[in-house]
């Protein structure tokens, strides 16, 4: 196993941050169609403060949003793992699944790889009861990850981050238990 990886699937590792990720990220986030369900792309900036905030969680706790990496070209493609969301709602505080790639790996199976393998790791490592997922009702590719993990769809709420009547504020809402 490679340094830092902290979960290996058939084709990924999902790992610590490195330095050399930053400039994929920076453009990962700057991409209109990887944050169409967000409120708005990423600058530069804002990545790095958010690939700080990821390693400092993983460094803290041993477990957050890992870098994901692929075995057969060691491409940097994006991350999934475990978080706390850091908003009120009626489920928080949750452990949270959630993930990002690049647009040029989607629809090949790695989003539900890397969850599934998360999932795992959050029941049997960190003995979590329950796990959380979350995302505009729009995101139907997100959705379909969430039903391919197993997760099954408990309701639907408003994000608190998000204004009322903003496109993005109604979301959906997934749960699995161990």
């Amino acid at each position: 196993m490679k340094p830092n990886v902290y979960i290996e699937t058939e084709r990924l590792y999902l790992r610590q941050w490195q330095p050399s990720d930053t400039e994929t990220y920076v453009a990962m986030n700057a991409d209109k169609e990887v944050m169409e369900f967000f409120p708005s792309t990423l600058t530069a900036e804002e990545s790095i403060t958010h690939i700080n905030r990821m390693t400092n969680h993983i460094a803290e706790h041993g477990y957050g949003l890992f870098a994901m990496e692929r075995k057969d070209n060691n491409a940097f493609i994006g991350f999934t793992g475990l978080w706390h969301p850091k908003f009120e709602a009626f489920f928080t505080p949750c452990s949270e699944i959630g993930w990002r790639i690049k647009k040029e790996n989607w629809n090949q199976g790695f989003a539900t790889e890397a969850a599934k393998a998360c999932l795992s790791f959050g029941f049997e490592q960190l003995k979590l009861k329950e796990i959380f997922s979350f995302t505009s009702i729009h995101n139907k590719r997100s959705e379909q990850v969430m039903k391919k993990t197993g997760m099954q769809k408990i309701g639907e709420f408003d994000h608190p981050s998000l204004s009322n009547g903003h496109y993005l504020q109604k979301h959906i809402l997934y749960k699995t238990k161990k």
